[in-house]
């Protein structure tokens, strides 16, 4: 009984299946089937006394009857587009659209995804609607360029200049809270890089450094002798000024490798001060500001030269740095410098990597970012691009993986809506600027700018993406401003973007809900019913010419086909068909 039963479901979904398919493959030989009926049988439905009836009462019929008509369409149109506009306005959504996709698109044998991805949610970005974060937080740039070695590069070659002010003015006081403290003017070259950071004119601020730097060569006496009444004096050096190593592998290097020189050198006077404020840090406040500062300005180098790995092709050497550096100051998020490694990783190809770091960063205590959200995103679509079939998947539905990848994609942009225009290489990229604004265009241009080619990499990647990121657009609430998975988009992006920006950037603003089709041909039909009642009133006998002559040119290729076929068709076989 049991393999009956399963043989009668296998039948009759196998039977389903073929009805599915006639409906969709073989609706235009139906349709031609149906008509061909209706041609053969005219004789007894007496369709040509119908359509002679018919052709009488039009033309019995008066100018006034078409204006009637014609305003009656235009009314009815009208109130049609009224209440589509209004339910656009409240749901974000047509409803004669919602109405085909809901009820008739099952019945033509399509599948509606939508649902399915509206079902699942995680559990964690929807906690983090109750976070309260400040819009429009400006954050530096995990992956900042450097200046003198790619940023003025551009310069030269192009005339333009990549960074704005308002962003370099940002990364004056960053440098003034990393690198510096109150005890600076106890130590002079500390004394003139403090006021070096302040400097707007670049050359001013090579020249202090180097001055800095000149002062530490100088040989200090210390005043008590090395041995009891003796006249032999100890003789010492004052330990290098590492940030003066640092401004100028920032700003004057003109490579990669001249820059690495210098971060080495700041390396070796960091460390030492390092080290001497480690052990005095407990001795006052004022050892502990320098031992912050000092902490600070030894995981900026170390971080910039894992970077100049990066930039000099040895990543696994930056990897392991950059580890290294995670695990002896776990507590200094504020670097975001699991971002540079989730970046040499992806490189790497070392996808389960990537994976673990994902794990331990894309937690609803951290803060998000584009980096994380479409890292998460591009490793669920590697695991079904390169099988991935739009119109497969609207035949059989989305596989759970599949789901998952979708998911993740909708997730990434909703988050940062600005990236995939980068990705998709729809907008041109840029330098990124040294600081970012999260889910702004910034953020967009700095992570595009180093992941494209990881994206690139996988195969059929981008071409997921490109079939399921506008879907994201109609399944966030509307208005805008209520969010889905995140906490709602801030309003102040772009006003922010365009100071991060440079000038010649055409900054990406939230994309904005496109109206449904049925909302523009509601509109399109309103306006030509109204302008027909109107021509209609204004000249009743010519547009009853018009109208007449319309219609004898639209059915002027049916009757050519019809006169065709009684000549080819025999004369008794025709007339047996007509009796039957």
């Amino acid at each position: 009984m049991a393999e009956a039963a399963t043989a009668a479901a296998g039948f009759l979904e196998q039977l389903k299946s073929c009805i599915v398919w006639s409906w969709t493959y073989l609706w235009t030989v139906w349709f031609f089937i149906v008509l061909f009926l209706v041609y053969v049988l005219r004789v007894p439905l007496r369709i040509n006394d119908n359509l002679s009836t018919v052709s009488m009462f039009l033309n019995t019929l008066t100018p006034k009857f078409y204006v009637a008509l014609t305003g009656t369409s235009s009314l009815i149109s009208g109130l049609i587009l009224i209440f589509e506009w209004w339910y656009f306005r409240k749901y974000g959504t047509s409803f004669i659209e919602q109405v085909s996709v809901s009820h008739l698109r099952p019945l033509l044998g399509g599948v509606d995804n939508n649902s399915s991805n509206n079902s699942n949610s995680s559990n964690g970005d929807s906690d983090s609607n109750r976070q309260s974060v400040s819009e429009c937080k400006v954050w530096r740039n995990p992956l900042n360029l450097f200046r003198g070695a790619e940023y003025n590069r551009y310069t030269w070659v192009t005339g333009r200049e990549p960074l704005t002010y308002y962003d370099m003015n940002l990364s004056a006081q960053d440098h003034q809270t990393f690198f510096t403290c109150d005890s600076d003017h106890l130590r002079p070259a500390d004394a003139i890089m403090q006021k070096a950071w302040r400097e707007r004119n670049p050359q001013a601020r090579i020249s202090a450094a180097h001055e800095a730097l000149e002062i530490n060569e100088i040989r200090s006496r210390v005043e008590v002798p090395l041995i009891a009444s003796s006249t032999i004096w100890e003789i010492k050096l004052l330990p290098k000024c590492a940030t003066a190593y640092i401004l100028l592998a920032e700003e004057e290097a003109t490579t990669i490798a001249e820059a690495e020189k210098l971060f080495k050198q700041a390396l070796k006077a960091g460390d030492g001060c390092y080290r001497r404020s480690q052990q005095l840090q407990h001795h006052g406040s004022q050892y502990e500001a320098q031992h912050r500062r000092d902490t600070n300005v030894l995981v900026y180098i170390k971080r910039r030269l894992a970077m100049c790995a990066r930039r000099l092709g040895r990543t696994r050497e930056a990897v392991k740095m950059m580890r290294d550096l995670m695990k002896e100051f776990p507590l200094l998020s504020m670097f975001n410098i699991h971002e540079n490694l989730l970046e040499a990783l992806l490189e790497l190809q070392a996808y389960a990597d990537v994976q673990a770091v994902l794990a331990k960063y894309d937690d609803i205590s951290l803060p998000k970012s584009a980096t994380i959200c479409y890292t998460a995103a591009l490793l669920k679509a590697r695991a079904v691009s390169d099988k991935f079939s739009p119109e497969a998947a609207s035949r059989r539905g989305l596989s759970t993986a599949e789901m998952n990848a979708v998911e993740a994609i909708h997730r990434a942009v909703e988050f940062n809506p600005h990236v995939p225009k980068y990705l998709l290489e729809m907008k041109s990229l840029i330098l990124p600027p040294e600081h970012i604004l999260k889910r702004g265009d910034s953020e967009a241009i700095a992570y595009a700018f180093f992941h494209l080619a990881h994206w690139k990499r996988v195969e059929g990647a981008l071409n997921l993406l490109h079939c399921t990121w506008e879907g994201t657009f109609r399944m966030i609430p509307y208005p805008l401003e209520k969010g889905h998975l995140f906490y709602p988009y801030p309003i102040c992006t772009e006003t922010a973007d365009r100071e991060l920006l440079p000038s010649f950037h055409e900054v990406s603003v939230y994309p904005k809900k496109e109206l449904p089709f049925f909302i523009l041909f509601t509109a399109g039909l309103c306006s030509f019913t109204a302008m027909l009642a109107l021509l209609t009133h204004q000249f009743p006998e010519l547009m009853g010419v018009f109208a007449k002559a319309f219609l004898s040119t639209l059915f002027a290729p049916v009757n050519f086909v019809m006169e065709k076929v009684e000549s080819i068709l025999p004369s008794s076989l025709w007339h047996q068909l007509t009796r039957i």
